[in-house]
Formats: C-alpha cells, structure tokens, sequence
C-alpha cells in the first residue's frame, strides 16, 4: 500500500512505539503544526520522521512548492503520530509524539505546503516468530550487560517482547545515526534482534575498554563548579 506524507527530516531515528518529544521553531514546521491542528476530529495528525543522511535539519524555504535538496534524507522513516502539542506565545510548539508505522520514501511530490511532502510505501511489520522468540531473551541479557557497564546498573524494567524489545533497544543504546537507521531498516524483529546482539557485544567491549583506559585526573577536564 501506498500513500503520502508530510516529511519532517531530522537527525535523529525514530521506532515504532517510541516517544519522541520536539520543540517546534522553524516557521515551515509551525506550519506543518497548525495545518495538523486543524484537521477534523478523528483524522490522524501524523508526520513522517525521517534520518538526515547529510545536510542540516534547520533548511531554507522549498522553491515553488516543491521540496529542495538541501538534506540528503535515509529511505526508511517512521510515522509520527501528534499526541500532545502545546503552542507557546512566541508562536512555537511543544509537542510529543510517538512512533507508528515504518516507511520507504518512493519520491518527493509537488505540494503547495512549505515543508516536504514524499510518496510512501508502508513497510510491513511481522509478527515475531520462533527465531525471534529465541533470540529476545539473548538480546535481552545482552542489553542488561550493556547498561550494566554503561550506568552501572542493570534496568529491570525491560520488555521480554520481541517486537518492543527490538525497538527500545535500538531507540535507546548509544549507537550511530547509521547503526539505528539499519535497524529501523531490518526486515522483520529476528533479523533486527539478530543485528542488536552483534552491537551490544561491540558496544559493551569498548565500554570496557575505554573505562579501562588509566587517565590522570587533569585529563578528564577541570572540575565541576560547587554551590
């Protein structure tokens, strides 16, 4: 299936069941915002997020309604859905929205909007199957570990759902740009749970490593100011 959305590029991945809170500055995004708010009750207020590949998320007008190439933007993206917004009296936003359904841009269309409006095809996402039953739990301790090196405490508060754990573990570890956006790109959960154990070992290791690393006290900058 296919259909068309309001592109919002920024440079960060957004996952299905995520929060992604933003403040709304640039004038052609605040557009975006009240074309949304204006919408009749019970139409959906969503935007399509989308990773900045190259480029700068603050872009200049489009020419003639028609989007410019300012930003080289990732293929795969994700819907935005609008759950809260708040205008300030400077005429921005705050809003919050949260992660639906995955995309593949098929091309940039004519639109008399300022922002970027794409064709997309809607990806589909699979039920986990046995493969990914098996591996949630792998990936699961593995996560555990990671954040264990990383804060210095496991969280027990994590999902044992493959889908939602594939996710959250993408959307939350300390990863690249480029590593977030190929798991968002993953074909169904068992390919992406598979993908997240090979991070979180590596990712781990070089927390180890670096933690490992001797350094004298001068290195680590000047000390925090006391109140």
């Amino acid at each position: 299936m296919t259909g068309t959305l309001p592109l919002f590029p920024l440079g960060t991945v957004l996952f299905p069941g995520l929060v992604l809170p933003l403040h709304i500055f640039e004038e052609r995004w605040r557009t975006l915002m009240r074309n949304l708010m204006e919408l009749p009750d019970g139409t959906p207020r969503e935007f399509g997020v989308v990773a900045i590949e190259r480029g700068l998320e603050v872009m200049p007008p489009p020419h003639d309604g028609i989007a410019t190439s300012e930003v080289v933007v990732h293929e795969v993206g994700c819907v935005a859905q609008l759950r809260q917004i708040t205008e300030l009296p400077d005429g921005k936003f705050d809003i919050v929205t949260v992660g639906a359904r995955r995309f593949r841009i098929t091309g940039f269309v004519p639109s008399p909007h300022p922002y970027p409006v794409v064709g997309v095809e809607w990806l589909p996402d699979p039920a986990p199957d046995e493969l990914a039953d098996q591996l949630a739990p792998r990936v699961l301790a593995a996560f555990r570990e990671y954040l264990g090196v990383l804060r210095g405490g496991p969280d027990d508060q994590l999902p044992d759902d493959p889908t939602v754990l594939s996710n959250l573990v993408a959307a939350s570890a300390s990863l690249t740009v480029g590593d977030r956006q190929q798991l968002l790109s993953a074909p169904d959960p068992a390919s992406r749970l598979r993908q997240e154990l090979g991070i979180l070992a590596r990712e781990t290791a070089l927390l180890r490593e670096v933690r490992a690393v001797p350094a004298q006290l001068s290195q680590l900058g000047p000390a925090p100011a006391m109140n």
